[in-house]
């Protein structure tokens, strides 16, 4: 018994039922400075903050009726005046008849534990408040710890994901990119800023800033990853925004050039026109050279409202949306023939409405000709116009929908963002972009519903043209 407790790590002392040392390890004078000689017969209170000198006889009382203290942690101070924090094991020592005579006491020092635990504490309170996820995972690309900050991005609760592959939060597709990252990982690679795609509980995709650092255990051996992840798809928006922006701004630069010269060749043409309708005696050439002369007179105005020559904001009018339509379609009969397109109008209202006509005109032929491109072995193309109410005001409902291929449903959201097309061989990607403009414009609503279903497929546009729009003053 002696010789364990003199190759004790713990400091080992006994003392009396007053407090006073009697016996004092090795392991004691390397832990608290003081050698036998020094202590053995002093009260154990030299080794008491002054500020905790009354915790040793609430001690004494407890071991004089026979309980014993386990880890009992306080702080104790060593000869040089360094305050420790020690854990304590209390024990009564009794005699032969079993009365309680002594005390031994254990004590260990728990300052580097303690302050590893409120390091660990506190690390773990950062970790848990950050603003961005932070998650954990082996090797084997298994989630092992997961923040409040991931919760709320990715809308797992940490009892529904730890446990469970990574894979779960990455899109199908890229499924092949965290075996490439779990490679470096084993590697001791650490990936900076690494953007790609994510997926949360709704399904919902959202673009992601990584930095993954693979974790070590004591021996220096990779045994994981942790990953910082940083929700930047309103980011991406904005960059994607200011991207647009400055194409449409070098867009309508080369437009005004290219407007410029073309103005005056189309004035020429439209003069042409004009002479050969008023010398053709045939009525169906004549209807012809009409359509073609309005045709050319639109495009003329387009050219200068982008030079800025010429504003439509005095030029709203009473149109019956069927004539506009009627006129539109009109232009793309000899298309529609050669496509083998069956057009069906349904027009249930004549009611005249105050519009910009050109604008109005404009957006007819882009839902027109989408809908044309998308039928290329033929179809059915069915334009109608209604009467109906947006948002509790009298309205008219514009409906163009074709039997064609359908828009994917990852590409709906995107059809009216600017220059995103499908059809890059010969589309530019602004048509809805701009026919959303001018609908908001008149203080209308465009809606747009599409299917790819092998059997009930095809796209429909809704215009919704509020009687009170901001040109309906303009006409008395």
């Amino acid at each position: 018994m002696q010789a364990i407790v003199q190759s004790s790590n713990d400091a080992i002392i006994a003392k009396d039922l007053h407090g006073i040392i009697k016996t004092w390890n090795p392991a004691a004078t390397r832990m608290f400075g003081y050698t036998p000689e020094e202590m053995i017969g002093q009260p154990i209170l030299r080794l008491f903050p002054v500020r905790l000198g009354s915790e040793e006889e609430a001690i004494l009382v407890k071991l004089r009726a026979g309980q014993q203290i386990s880890q009992h942690q306080t702080h104790r101070v060593r000869k040089d005046g360094q305050e420790i924090m020690v854990s304590l094991t209390l024990s009564p020592v009794r005699d032969a008849l079993g009365e309680v005579v002594g005390i031994s006491e254990v004590a260990r020092d728990v300052t580097d534990q303690k302050l590893w635990d409120n390091a660990r504490s506190r690390l773990a309170a950062i970790v848990d408040s950050a603003e961005d996820a932070i998650l954990s995972k082996d090797l084997n690309g298994i989630i092992t710890t997961w923040n409040q900050a991931a919760q709320r991005i990715l809308g797992f609760t940490q009892e529904e994901i730890v446990g469970k592959s990574v894979l779960t939060l990455i899109p199908e597709e890229l499924h092949s990119e965290e075996e490439g990252i779990l490679q470096r990982i084993r590697a001791g690679q650490r990936i900076d800023h690494y953007v790609t795609t994510r997926m949360t509980k709704s399904g919902q995709r959202i673009d992601v800033s990584l930095t993954i650092s693979p974790l070590h255990d004591a021996q220096g051996n990779v045994v994981g990853a942790s990953k910082i992840l940083r929700d930047i798809t309103e980011r991406k928006r904005l960059e994607n925004s200011l991207f647009q922006a400055q194409r449409l701004a070098a867009s309508g630069k080369m437009a005004a050039t290219i407007a410029h010269e073309i103005n005056n060749p189309l004035e020429a043409v439209l003069n042409l026109v004009f002479l050969a309708r008023l010398s053709s005696t045939e009525a169906q050439v004549q209807g012809h050279l009409l359509a073609a002369e309005r045709e050319i007179a639109r495009l003329a105005e387009i050219t200068k409202q982008t030079l800025g020559f010429y504003r439509e904001l005095n030029h709203a009018s009473s149109v019956t949306l069927p004539d506009l339509l009627q006129h539109a379609l009109s232009i793309y009969d000899s298309k529609f023939k050669q496509s083998g397109i069956e057009v069906d109008t349904r027009f249930l209202s004549h009611r005249p409405i105050v519009v910009r006509k050109g604008e109005i005109l404009q957006v007819i032929s882009n839902l027109i000709l989408n809908a044309a491109h998308a039928m290329p072995e033929g179809g059915i193309l069915i334009a109608s116009v209604q009467d109906a109410t947006m948002d509790g005001k009298d309205a008219l409902l514009l409906t163009v929908e074709d039997s064609g291929v359908g828009i994917p449903p990852e590409n709906i959201k995107r059809v009216f963002d600017a220059f995103f097309t499908t059809r890059a061989e010969i589309g530019t990607g602004i048509g809805l972009w701009i026919a959303r403009q001018f609908i908001e414009g008149h203080a209308g609503r465009l809606d747009l519903s599409s299917s790819t279903d092998p059997v009930n497929h095809g796209t429909k546009i809704s215009i919704y043209l509020p009687f009170e729009n901001p040109y309906s003053q303009d006409q008395p």
